[in-house]
Formats: structure tokens, sequence, C-alpha cells
């Protein structure tokens, strides 16, 4: 640590000797190793950005794949019918909702002098191609890039929509669950005892309960939404964190610091969070891209078996089922294996590089 210190600091007096600019990095020396370690494993590192922008572009989803315009001119007034619903009177008919791939809502633009600009796709995921001239689900083409799926919806834009939403949902568990694991496990291994053992006996319970038999009695009883399924799912997935920081907390708590600590006054709770928590966040950030991975797993398979989202959502599981019901349309079923294949691969080679990153045998080489 010292000779990184000193090292670090020869660096900056070098620099300025020679003219450029001083540069102090906020991250400690053991962090710049980290994030030096995290890079030198160039597949995890790789994905990273691959996934990132991914993700970002199922982020602006709707400017990429929607059935209504990005933006558009009539009578010399611009319109934004990707933000607002306009009623169909404002441009000559009379319907409460506009088609605006209507021919007579086309022509009625044209005749005004404006124009329309729309997204590279013109489906959203739930538009259907009454203009297709096969049966559906109809082959791959230059308008369905991916064909179209047994109700005549686009597969791109499914595809599209059905990452976000999986994503998000992933993210949000894995996020919510940390929380609740991480304070119920440091909340366990630092009192120990009584507090410990019948922690650890409810969670025994607890993890025994079937999720799937209680999501299919809650699907039967009302019709699951995307946060119904979270609040489901974050009932048991917060256990799969107790075990790591519990033993960093069981590990930490008789180390002389931390005695130091309670024999100065230091309340439990500034030692928990200041002193034992950031030992224990190593393990727990080295098993996020994991959990993430499982969270997306477990919603995929409830939207295969039919009861995750609602009917007509965007999702990859339901386009992997619509796969398995039509042999006769192989894009169907490709399309999603690929989807799910390539996402959980990335999250997989991300949590790589994380736990390259965080393996204190990798931390000084």
């Amino acid at each position: 640590m010292v000779a990184v210190e000193r090292q670090n600091a020869e660096d900056v007096r070098t620099g300025a000797q020679n003219g450029a600019p001083r540069r102090v990095s906020r991250l400690s020396p053991m962090n710049q190793r980290r994030l030096r370690n995290f890079k030198a494993n160039r597949r995890g590192y790789w994905s990273l950005w691959i996934f990132l922008a991914l993700f970002f572009v199922t982020l602006i989803a709707e400017f990429i794949a929607n059935d209504k315009p990005l933006l558009l001119k009539y009578n010399d007034e611009f319109y934004y019918p990707v933000f607002v619903d306009y009623p169909e009177s404002i441009f000559g008919g009379f319907y409460a909702k506009t088609d605006y791939k209507d021919p007579f809502i086309q022509e009625q633009i044209e005749k005004a002098g404006g124009w329309i600009i729309w997204a590279p796709i013109r489906y959203s995921y739930k538009s259907i191609n009454r203009e297709a001239v096969q049966a559906f689900p109809s082959r791959p083409t230059l308008d369905n890039l991916l064909g179209t799926d047994d109700q005549g919806r686009d597969v791109m834009a499914r595809l599209i929509y059905g990452f976000r939403i999986s994503v998000l949902f992933g993210l949000t568990l894995t996020l919510i669950s940390s929380v609740i694991g991480v304070a119920a496990g440091a909340v366990q291994g630092y009192f120990g005892g009584w507090t410990d053992l019948l922690f650890q006996r409810f969670i025994e319970i607890w993890s025994s309960v079937p999720q799937l038999y209680l999501i299919i009695i809650i699907a039967a009883i009302i019709e699951p939404n995307f946060w119904i399924l979270l609040g489901i799912l974050l009932l048991f997935s917060w256990v799969s964190l107790v075990g790591y920081v519990r033993a960093e907390f069981l590990r930490g708590r008789n180390l002389l610091y931390v005695m130091a600590a309670r024999a100065m006054g230091v309340g439990n709770v500034k030692i928990m969070y200041k002193h034992l928590l950031p030992n224990a966040m190593v393990a727990t950030l080295t098993f996020l891209p994991f959990l993430l991975n499982s969270s997306i797993t477990t919603l995929t398979a409830l939207d295969f078996l039919g009861f995750g989202l609602p009917p007509g959502s965007p999702s990859l599981g339901e386009l992997l089922k619509q796969g398995k019901d039509n042999l006769q349309a192989p894009w169907l079923g490709v399309t999603a294996f690929m989807a799910i294949a390539v996402m959980l691969s990335l999250l997989i080679f991300i949590g790589e590089a994380v736990r390259d990153a965080f393996d204190p045998r990798k931390i000084w080489t």
C-alpha cells in the first residue's frame, strides 16, 4: 500500500516537472488496481460495453420501433405523436385516435403541404401488420425484418421492447433484493447469538416455500403484472445474499479495530455501516451480475409458462413460447433463443470480470 502511494506521488511529481498538468485520481490505489483488473478481462470489459449499448438502444425503443410518427408538420404546425395522442379531427377525420398509416390521413397531410418523420421500424410491440400478404406467422421481409408472430405483430419491435422490460425487471429486482439481503445479513452476522440462530431457522423455513406454486395460486386469483411479479419474487430473492453478508460480518465483528470502536462508544449502526459493510460489499458486488442473470431467467421462464406478464406484453419468454408452438416458423424460436443467449452470456462475462476485479489474489498483480 505504501509503495503504491509513493509511486502515485512520484508519477504526479514527474508529470508536473515535465510540464504536464497535475491529475489526482479520485480512486484509491486499491480501486485503481481493481479497475485495471476488470479491464484486463477483455471479454468481460467489452461485454459490459456491448450490454450497455443494447440497453441504451432499448431504453429509447419508442424512437426506434413505433407505429406513430416521431414528428409531423400539418398546416404549418408541428405535432409530436410519439409523445401525444392527437384526435383524428385535427387532420380532417372523425375518430378519437389517429391512425397515421391510414391513406386518408396521409393524403390530408400531403394536401396541407406537410410531411411525416417515422421511426426506423414502423411498428410498435402491439402493432399488427394488416398489409401482410402471407399468413401469420409470416416470414422475414423488408417490412418485417424478423417476420411476424402468430398474431401479425412485428418480431423485431417485440424483441426490442421485450429486452428492455426484461432488463428493467431484473435490475429492479436485483437492487431491491440486494438492499434487503445486505441489511438482513448484516444484522444477523453482527449480533450473532439468538438473533443469528432464529434468523437462520426463519430463512430455512422461508426458502422451502415453493415460489412457482405461489405464483400459480396468485395468478388464478388476480392477473399478475410487472409490480405484482416483482413483489412476489422479491419475497424470496433477497435470501440469496444473506449468507455472503452474514459470513463477512461474523468474521469481522471480532476484529481488533471493530472491538476498539465498540470500546470507544461508537454505536452499532455506525460500526456496521462504516467499518464492516465495505468489506461485505466486495462479495455482494461480485454476486450481483449473477443475481441479475437469475432474475431475468426467472421472468423469462414465467412468461414461457404463461404465469408472467399480462397477455400482449412484450416478453422474451412469450416469444420463446411462440417459437415452440409454431415449429413451422423457425425464425420465432431462433430469434428468441439468440436474444436470450446473447443477453445471459454478456451478463455472465461481466460477472466473471467483476469477480476477477475483486479477487484478493489479483488485487496486487
